[in-house]
């Protein structure tokens, strides 16, 4: 008897042993594939991109485009993974088969890179190139760890794109891609004209950058007036189910429009705004969604299409209003932050009202209804042309802070003007920290 037990042991032991040899095998296989000078993925990456300016630097790269079967134009990327939640954890509808291999594999990026790169996606067409790069500026300005921008244009602005932001390569601090508009070749003329041209291109984000693990959507009218690495680490905070993060439509339901005026479902009470919108994308692409078409739950590239031909004649804000109806069926994937990661105009043109900005300022601001660019929110517009005119090489104290502080003064006549100290607020923060950093740092 004690001999079979011996034997059992003994077969128990190699078993072990050979298992733990199998997944040394795997590790070794995987990181050959990633730095052995020419691997499957990045091979196969670049294969798809023509790369202009620096490539192992901080610089520029533009991408042309490939024919794929169904899309007009398609991309594929290096890759960039972030690892803040190990697939492991994730349920069974957003991670498969193959979690412990993946989470592996993103232990073994996190041990290898010492700091992870924000992915930052805007899309900008028509009279936009301003309002990106100021938007782009302020992101630089102020953010920490390295910036990789994605930045989807129409044709004739990506020439002026490249002429400026090739400007700021001095400061080796952000990388950026740029991408023409694209869209399904079937129904392309339909997407691209959803509420405002090129709008609904943001819907497709977790379709064309396949390798990108998670990314920060903003709107062109978008500013930072802390680091982008601040609304980045809320990525962290998301618990196993949910995929996005996004804020409040409204504060208050009587100025509400959702639950006044919306022929369609809408996430919460009071609907839910897309201009800034924080992605684990890699879930999303995973994620089968529950819908009020059909029994069968259905993937994110499957679900877009059948939700505009179902809501097209009732929906008002295109592409905000589908992410509505999807999040309305699917509440627990989605992660609400508090009004001060994007503060509109509605948050004080008729009083205040995020609580969050009274108490600790306004961390992203979002001047939408054009209030940049006209005399209706003058507190808006004089940040704007604030961070717009500054210049890198300023002193952010003297030229920037002690002339705006001024300038809202001239705002009190308006009620976001009146609570023009809760804009000053952060920005003046994140400046004096700025400084405060080591030199390596900024």
């Amino acid at each position: 008897m004690r001999r079979y037990l011996r034997v059992l042991v003994l077969c128990l032991g190699c078993g072990f042993c050979s298992l733990l040899y199998a997944l040394n095998q795997l590790a070794v296989s995987l990181e050959e594939e990633e730095t052995g000078g020419g691997g499957k993925l990045k091979a196969a990456a670049a294969s798809w991109l023509t790369v202009s300016g620096h490539v192992d630097g901080k610089g520029a790269r533009s991408v042309g485009p490939k024919d794929h079967p169904g899309w007009s134009n398609r991309y594929n990327k290096d890759v960039s993974l972030s690892y803040w939640n190990p697939y492991w954890m994730l349920p069974s509808d957003v991670c498969g088969m193959n979690c412990f291999w993946e989470a592996t594999f993103r232990y073994r990026l996190m041990k290898t890179q010492s700091s992870e790169t924000m992915h930052l996606a805007v899309v900008a067409c028509g009279e936009r190139l301003e309002e990106t790069v100021t938007m782009i500026k302020s992101a630089v300005i102020f953010s920490i760890q390295p910036l990789q921008f994605h930045i989807f244009a129409e044709d004739q602005l990506q020439h002026s794109f490249k002429n400026i932001l090739n400007g700021w390569k001095f400061l080796q601090t952000f990388n950026y891609t740029i991408y023409p508009i694209t869209f399904p070749t079937e129904n392309a003329a339909e997407w691209k004209k959803l509420f405002k041209p090129c709008a609904s291109q943001r819907l497709f984000l977790p379709l064309i950058l396949k390798e990108v693990d998670s990314l920060l959507y903003v709107d062109t009218d978008i500013l930072f007036l802390r680091p982008v690495d601040d609304i980045w680490s809320l990525l962290k905070k998301f618990n196993s189910t949910q995929i996005a993060a996004m804020a409040p439509e409204h504060e208050e339901p009587r100025i509400g429009w959702y639950n006044r005026f919306a022929r369609h479902p809408y996430y919460g009470k009071t609907g839910i705004n897309s201009g800034v919108m924080l992605m684990n994308m890699t879930r999303m692409r995973r994620k089968y969604f529950k819908n009020d078409m059909t029994t069968a739950h259905l993937q994110w590239g499957e679900i877009l299409m059948p939700l505009l031909k179902k809501y097209k004649l009732n929906i008002t804000w295109g592409d905000q209003d589908l992410l509505n109806i999807m999040f309305f069926h699917n509440p627990e994937s989605l992660f609400v932050f508090p009004c001060h990661w994007n503060y509109r105009p509605d948050h004080c043109i008729y009083g205040s009202n995020c609580q969050e900005a009274e108490e600790e300022g306004i961390f992203i601001l979002h001047g939408n209804r054009g209030v940049y660019h006209d005399d209706k929110q003058p507190v808006f517009r004089a940040i704007y042309e604030a961070l717009r005119n500054c210049s890198f090489e300023d002193d952010k104290v003297h030229s920037l802070l002690h002339p705006l502080e001024l300038e809202l003064q001239k705002t009190v006549h308006t009620y976001c003007g009146r609570i023009h100290k809760i804009f000053m607020k952060q920005l003046t923060k994140s400046i004096r920290d700025s400084y405060n950093r080591p030199t390596k740092e900024r």
